[in-house]
């Protein structure tokens, strides 16, 4: 089956349901089998807001949704109900899985025959017995600091101190049991009510392979691994059994048998426009040349620091928008390379505007 690249946005659009008006429940956000990243001021809440779940369900999500470090280290928002599975589904595929993802971590405990595996386990029961109330993540890493011995921490020369390797203690995080507070800055981490570890059975929903084709599919092996920062065999060993083969400007590529008819035929309203925050899941595909094919585009939208967010409209990436908030009132900088639907913009602007409590006042040349 050859699938064009509209339909491939189109379907992406929909099956994150990017389509959606108003008035949904918030854990039928279907993306949150993935993970809804939550970084930066637009983060997760804006990104499910965008998905048609009313301010009403948003006002406090911490009863039925859990956030925690999980893929690339990232905050992702979890069904409460589900996060010990989450725990079991976004846990390294393999030593040699969790070697990758722990970065520069791995070396100093290669050295000190500590395998990557085991070095999580021991951060985990460290900061299972340390963190037994809501503590400050700067409190936690100093304390834990203090327990763990030298493989384990290094010297930082920006903070001049000497502190724990990042990767470990996130990912050590919630197999500790651990979640952090939602909107706490700097992050809090608080034990997770009720926690008994990890469930040994991961629902296909949850499986993040099966949802990483499902959601930004169709896919590469080496494309999800690049996800989830994983050893692209490791991904191949996991691919699932019934994935179905299509073909993409002469590329072979794999979907989800459910998702063939919505691929062939997914076509986007031309003036469903959506102010997608800078880690939105759709911008989040590693096929940056397929959601933008000019480069110079792709420099603007995908920078390393101060990454702007997207316009999207009709499932094409048309422009970034940026916010400039100055007390009780927003505006917005925005750069579209093409025609874009000037009342739907303000109208996602003034959407936006509320979401964070405050008032749009236009936009702004600089």
């Amino acid at each position: 089956m050859a699938i064009s690249r509209e339909q491939v946005l189109g379907h992406r659009f929909h099956v994150q349901q990017l389509d959606r008006v108003a008035g949904h429940n918030l854990t039928d956000v279907a993306v949150l089998d993935l993970g809804v990243q939550d970084t930066g001021s637009d983060g997760a809440l804006w990104a499910m807001a965008n998905r048609g779940v009313s301010p009403k369900q948003l006002s406090d999500v911490s009863d039925r949704l859990a956030l925690a470090w999980t893929l690339r280290g990232a905050p992702h928002f979890y069904r409460r109900a589900e996060v010990a599975a989450v725990a079991a589904a976004c846990a390294p595929f393999s030593e040699a899985d969790a070697g990758k993802r722990i970065f520069d971590a791995a070396k100093p405990l290669k050295a000190a025959s500590i395998s990557p595996l085991e070095a999580l386990d021991v951060v985990a029961a460290q900061l299972r017995d340390l963190v037994v109330r809501p503590m400050v993540k700067g409190d936690v890493s100093s304390e834990l600091t203090a327990r763990l011995s030298a493989p384990y921490v290094r010297t930082c020369r920006p903070c001049k101190t000497v502190h724990c390797y990042e990767m470990p203690f996130r990912l050590a995080a919630l197999r500790a049991g651990l979640e952090l507070v939602p909107e706490s800055s700097p992050p809090v981490l608080r034990p997770i009510p009720g926690w008994t570890g990890a469930e040994e059975n991961v629902p296909d929903h949850l499986d993040v392979v099966r949802a990483c084709l499902h959601f930004l599919g169709p896919s590469t092996p080496k494309l999800v691994a690049a996800y989830f920062d994983a050893p692209v065999n490791e991904v191949k060993a996991r691919w699932p059994d019934d994935a179905v083969e299509v073909h993409l400007a002469g590329e072979t590529r794999w979907l989800l048998p459910d998702d063939l008819a919505s691929c062939g035929s997914a076509a986007v309203e031309p003036s469903a426009v959506r102010l997608l925050g800078p880690y939105d899941l759709f911008l989040q595909a590693r096929d940056r040349e397929l959601l933008g094919t000019d480069p110079g585009r792709r420099k603007a939208m995908w920078v390393a620091l101060g990454r702007p967010g997207a316009v999207v409209t009709g499932g094409e990436i048309v422009g970034t928008w940026r916010p400039r908030a100055s007390g009780s009132r927003l505006k917005l900088l925005v750069d579209t390379w093409s025609p874009v639907p000037e009342q739907a913009v303000t109208e996602q602007a003034e959407q936006l505007a509320a979401h964070r409590g405050i008032t749009f006042a236009g936009y702004t040349a600089g």
